[in-house]
Formats: C-alpha cells, sequence, structure tokens
C-alpha cells in the first residue's frame, strides 16, 4: 500500500509552465461558414442571424478601373483614374419582430504598412439605401496590424419610422482611411486583401413593454482592481477563442504584434471593470506611441470602452474607465459606452501590443497580468418572449470551468485539454485502482481467516 502511495505522488507534477507563443494568425469559429464579398447588391450572399462568416475585404487606388457588372447601390460616377475605396456587400432577409446585429471584424495582414485612419466602416441599408446604422472602427495612433471590429444593427425601436418593416437589407463594409497601405502589395495598385469575420445575432423581443427612460445614477467611482496570485491563463487568439476568465488576476505573455481575446460573464445588473499590466523590458531605446491597449466589447462584438498607453521600456498599465452596470434598458441611451451595455453574456477583453514595440524593446516575450472584476448586484432579465439566435446567446448561463493554476482556461482554442494532465489523470486514475485493488484483496483475506478460527473454535470447544 505504501508503494502504491508513494507512486501515485510521485506522478503528480508541479505547475505546468506556460510557453510563450509565437505571433498567430487570427482564429476563425470551427463552424464558420464561407461568404464571397458581393461588390454590389444584386449577388449578395445571405447571412443567416446565428451562424459566423468568413469572407476578405479588396483595397482599391487610383489605377484601378471601375470592375465590370458593378452592383446599382454603389458609388456612381466615379471614372477611370479616380480614387475608388473597395466595397463588399452581403444580405440579410429579416423579419419584423427581431433586433439583428452584424458585427465584422477585419485582419490586415502581418507588416502591413498603415496610417492612423486606416480601418473599415460597416452599415445596415434597407433595400431603399437608407441607413439602419453605421460604425466604425481603425488601427489608432499605433499604425500597428491588428483585429479591428465594427458593427451594424437593424433595431425597432417604439416610435421610430425607419427601417421597422421585414424584408431584404444589407450590410456594407468599406475600406477606410488613405488607402495607401503598402503591406506585401503586388504593385499593381491593389494591397492584399483584408480578411474578415461576420457574425450575425438576432434578439427577441421581450414579453412586455419595457421602460424607456435610462437611470441616470450608477456607481461611478474608479473601481479597485483585484490584487491576488495570478493564475496563469493562455488568451485566445480570435472572438470564437476567447479564453473564459472570471473576477481575478490572471498572468498570460504576449508579443508584439499579437492580439489576445479573454471573455468573461456578465449578468444583468454587474458592471465590469478590467485593467492590464505590460512588464518591462530588457533594454530603454525610445518610446512606442499607443503601445498596450486594452478593448472591451459586449456580447454582439460592438467596442464598449477602451484605454491605451504608450511604452517606454519600463512596466506600464492600462485601465478602462469606469461603466454602467448591464440593463436593458441601456440600448434607449443617446451615446455610448451606456448605449452599447444593453445585454447579458459574454463581453470581450482584447489585448493589443503594437508591432513597433519589437523594433524598440525586443521580440519579448512580455509579461502580462490581466485584472477582472465584476460587481453590482445581479437582476432579472427583461423576459424575452423566444430564443435568440445563436440559442441562448443573451444568458450567461453556467460559467466555463476557470483556469486552473499553470493551465489554460476553457474556451482558449485548445481541444482536449492539456496532455500533461491528461497523463495525471490517467495515472492518478491508475493508481486508485490499483489500491483499491489491494486493500480488496486485505479485506477479503482478513474475512476468510476470522472464519477459519470460528469453525476451529466450535468444532473444538474449550471448558
Amino acid at each position: 500500500m505504501g508503494a502504491v502511495l508513494c507512486a501515485s505522488s510521485a506522478a503528480l507534477p508541479g505547475p505546468v509552465a506556460v510557453a510563450a507563443p509565437d505571433v498567430p494568425s487570427y482564429a476563425f469559429a470551427d463552424d464558420v461558414r464561407n461568404a464571397p464579398a458581393a461588390t454590389g447588391t444584386s449577388d449578395a450572399v445571405r447571412l443567416d442571424p446565428g451562424a459566423t462568416y468568413r469572407s476578405s475585404l479588396q483595397s482599391q487606388s487610383q489605377s484601378q478601373s471601375p470592375s465590370p457588372g458593378r452592383g446599382q447601390n454603389q458609388e456612381q460616377g466615379q471614372d477611370q483614374g479616380q480614387e475608388k475605396r473597395a466595397k463588399a456587400y452581403y444580405r440579410l432577409e429579416l423579419d419584423g419582430a427581431s433586433n439583428v446585429y452584424v458585427s465584422v471584424t477585419a485582419i490586415p495582414p502581418a507588416g502591413a504598412a498603415l496610417s492612423v485612419g486606416d480601418g473599415i466602416s460597416v452599415s445596415v441599408q434597407d433595400a431603399d439605401g437608407v441607413r439602419c446604422s453605421n460604425d466604425s472602427a481603425g488601427v489608432g495612433a499605433s499604425k500597428s496590424p491588428q483585429p479591428i471590429t465594427a458593427w451594424g444593427a437593424r433595431e425597432l425601436r417604439p416610435g421610430k419610422g425607419l427601417c421597422q418593416d421585414p424584408g431584404t437589407y444589407y450590410v456594407v463594409v468599406e475600406r477606410t482611411g488613405t488607402n495607401t497601405s503598402t503591406g506585401t502589395g503586388t504593385g499593381t495598385g491593389v494591397t492584399d486583401p483584408w480578411e474578415l469575420e461576420l457574425a450575425a445575432v438576432s434578439e427577441a423581443p421581450v414579453k412586455n413593454a419595457a421602460a424607456t427612460s435610462v437611470p441616470e445614477q450608477w456607481d461611478s467611482a474608479t473601481p479597485t482592481p483585484p490584487v491576488a496570485e495570478p493564475v496563469a491563463v493562455r488568451g485566445g487568439a480570435g472572438f470564437a477563442r476567447a479564453t473564459a476568465v472570471q473576477q481575478g488576476v490572471w498572468s498570460d505573455e504576449i508579443v508584439p504584434g499579437q492580439t489576445l481575446f479573454y471573455k468573461v460573464p456578465v449578468d444583468w445588473g454587474r458592471q465590469v471593470s478590467a485593467a492590464v499590466d505590460l512588464g518591462s523590458a530588457d533594454t530603454d531605446s525610445g518610446y512606442v506611441v499607443d503601445a498596450l491597449d486594452l478593448t472591451l466589447y459586449n456580447p454582439v462584438r460592438a467596442e464598449v470602452k477602451d484605454a491605451s498607453v504608450g511604452f517606454g521600456g519600463t512596466q506600464k498599465s492600462a485601465s478602462l474607465p469606469p461603466v454602467p452596470p448591464v440593463r436593458y434598458v441601456n440600448r434607449y441611451a443617446p451615446t455610448d459606452p451606456t448605449n452599447s451595455l444593453r445585454f447579458a453574456g459574454s463581453y470581450y477583453l482584447v489585448v493589443h501590443l503594437a508591432s513597433q514595440v519589437a523594433q524598440r524593446f525586443g521580440e519579448g516575450p512580455y509579461g502580462l497580468t490581466l485584472r477582472v472584476r465584476v460587481s453590482g448586484s445581479t437582476q432579472d432579465g427583461p423576459g424575452y418572449s423566444a430564443q435568440s439566435a445563436p440559442r441562448g446567446f443573451f444568458d450567461v448561463g453556467a460559467p466555463d470551468p476557470e483556469p486552473s493554476a499553470g493551465g489554460s482556461a476553457a474556451g482558449g482554442g485548445a481541444s482536449g485539454g492539456d496532455p500533461v494532465m491528461q497523463a495525471v489523470a490517467v495515472g492518478g486514475l491508475g493508481a486508485g485502482s490499483a489500491l483499491l485493488t489491494v486493500l480488496g484483496v486485505w479485506t477479503l483475506t482478513a474475512r476468510r481467516k476470522a472464519a477459519a478460527q470460528m469453525r476451529a473454535s466450535a468444532q473444538n470447544p474449550t471448558a
């Protein structure tokens, strides 16, 4: 028994080291569908709420002539030699009851030379070309290639006359900025395309009429970041592969040019806050503007708030400003961040380290500490009349398993779990089975000896 116990203990390793990754490409959803980008509305591919799609967006320049067969809703009157911007069209077939949201994440190729204003705009338009919504996103002052996300929506609002009818709508994605990125372009006036991930979500109406007045009072005090021994995790490489974390302190590593995705469940009535700490470099050789960026996105991937800090070689920290609690009524607020805090569900924390950091301070990896706090009291939801698509999208539900010290968090993109921990589990089960076998044999032998002694006493009684 002692030998079995010793063998079982020896099989248990200490904390598993988390190796620094290479800069990965963006990780699309496992069930992603292909959706070729159309150059006009006539050929637009249909997007179904509940599905995720992969596409791409070209970039056009002054040397290109107009493409044949362009859709009638595209810009007209552009002669050859004039600047033209690439557009991609997708189609929605919508009822007259549900809100529908479409997020578009654009991924500039690694090594692309970008300008401050380079990015995308996303709009949802009805069949008459009326814009239901419009949003844009750009790479920012760092000019570092990174996934950027904008969103569009067809929302049903009491008393709002536009975009309220069922029918055909279009998602229009357009490149913005100077349109002079070089990257790995071919020199023909067209740079490498930007890959796109599009996610469509529908939200059912509520059973009973909801209030439309947004509370003005909420706890706007600057939250105190949690302090604890960090738990090692590995951030995901895309929204669909975001690593699940709870309130607490999490350690990771990041290399210049990398973007890490985390998700945290936030229920109705709760407030989320976060801060990220970047470790110091081995050298001090300049300064990078907006080197570290932390962005909070809501469940439909609409940006809520962000924070950026420069990096000069010494440790830095970026903290999100306070945001209101999650409430259904927030959708009636005139501006963000309140307007975007309208859903319960998985909120995303996205961290990017500018690629220019490698030029100034080395390729890393650099230590990263993520501090997450979720405060406030959980409240009842609005009472939806039907399921969302995807099903249960705005329900927090049972949380994903929290990562153990030194291991990966659930949802980080790995499948099958850590091989080392699987081996430990198998070894532990084997050792436990062996121990139970020894105990069983020992017990059976003892019982047989006792029975033999009783029979002997019965046959040879003593006075």
